[in-house]
């Protein structure tokens, strides 16, 4: 198997370079489409946002949504927490005659927004004191460490989307082709384990998706991208196996039912594209209609997007994997045996 698919020099192409394409693409590109809204936490009373005049709220009705939280610590620090996890976009408060904004770097234009939208607030604070001295000032800073790019964001998404192709197309196509070729027959007769046959499909489906993470990361880690990892970017190792097992079991699902290659291509395509789409590993999701959201959240591919990009840019631990892990593998277990059920040895 492993033979078959070094030789095959497109299913080369599309599993590994196809995927790495993009990534270079859109790492040099730097483009990022941005949301139509931004929402900030307000910690505590901010007298900029407290004094804001109603027309001037009117006006920022649909582009900013301000929630108010008490002042507490333990408030700020479970606002900059969320900014960090991407929930929210940032936190605004007050300290004497100072307004603080910490804000993420995940989307660089929605970070420009909030802060060109707080400071906008403050001008117009600071031009009522007529005659006076600027009543306020803003000091604005990142959540995360000021050399994270928008690499940090592209490479999961797109890894994630990569490991799902190779997983679904690979397993699809072996077995109609070698269906149509009686190699599955000649298998079933001759004196070798199931086990074994199966076996070997899912070690090269493994050993293509541990490629596909080693050289996203070699090429996304490189000066001119600079990706930053975390601590626990490791976890991206398990989180690939699980990812690919469950795809793999959707690949065997199509090859299992579709009797020619180009029904088998149909098929493969109809799986990973649009669930690719859905999932926000070209784009962020924050502007879909709810609907859309909400169907991306039925996805295994969504989850693969999330965790990656928490263990690799969010510093998130086993805690946060661990139920990713085992969704993923129960959800291949499942197909799976959706699949065993329609498997057949010949076209006859």
């Amino acid at each position: 198997m492993a033979l078959g698919l070094l030789r095959d020099r497109a299913a080369v192409f599309f599993m590994l370079l196809f995927p790495l394409m993009f990534l270079v693409l859109f790492g040099a590109l730097v483009k990022d489409s941005g949301a139509s809204e931004s929402e900030i936490v307000q910690v505590g009373d901010v007298a900029v946002l407290d004094e804001l005049p109603d027309e001037r709220r009117a006006e920022l009705r649909g582009v900013l949504e301000v929630e108010k939280t008490d002042g507490s610590e333990e408030a700020l620090d479970e606002a900059l927490e969320d900014v960090r996890k991407g929930d929210v976009d940032a936190v605004v408060f007050q300290r004497a005659d100072e307004v603080e904004l910490r804000f993420s770097a995940a989307d660089s234009v929605r970070a420009g927004t909030v802060r060109s939208l707080v400071d906008s607030i403050v001008q117009q604070a600071n031009q009522a004191a007529t005659g006076q001295p600027p009543a306020h000032t803003l000091a604005a800073q990142q959540v995360e460490d000021e050399s994270i790019k928008p690499i940090q964001y592209l490479t999961p998404g797109l890894l994630g989307w990569a490991v799902a192709m190779g997983a679904v197309f690979g397993p699809a196509f072996n077995l109609v082709a070698w269906r149509k070729k009686r190699i599955l027959r000649r298998l079933w007769l001759a004196p070798v384990d199931a086990s074994s046959v199966i076996g070997a499909r899912v070690g090269v489906n493994v050993v293509l998706a541990l490629t596909q993470l080693a050289i996203f990361l070699g090429v996304a880690t490189l000066p001119y991208y600079g990706l930053r990892l975390t601590g626990d970017w490791w976890l991206s190792v398990p989180l690939v196996l699980a990812g690919t097992l469950a795809f793999m079991s959707l690949g065997l699902l199509a090859g299992a039912w579709a009797k020619t290659e180009e029904a088998a291509n149909g098929l493969a395509q109809m799986i990973v594209l649009p669930m690719a789409f859905l999932s926000g590993a070209f784009f962020p999701l924050d502007g879909a209609p709810q609907w859309l959201r909400t169907v991306s959240e039925f996805l295994p591919l969504t989850y693969l997007n999330d965790s990656m990009m928490g263990v690799l840019s969010r510093g998130e631990s086993w805690g946060d994997v661990l139920p990713v892990i085992g969704g993923l593998l129960l959800f291949g277990a499942v197909f799976t045996t959706i699949a065993w059920r329609v498997f057949r040895w010949d076209d006859a």
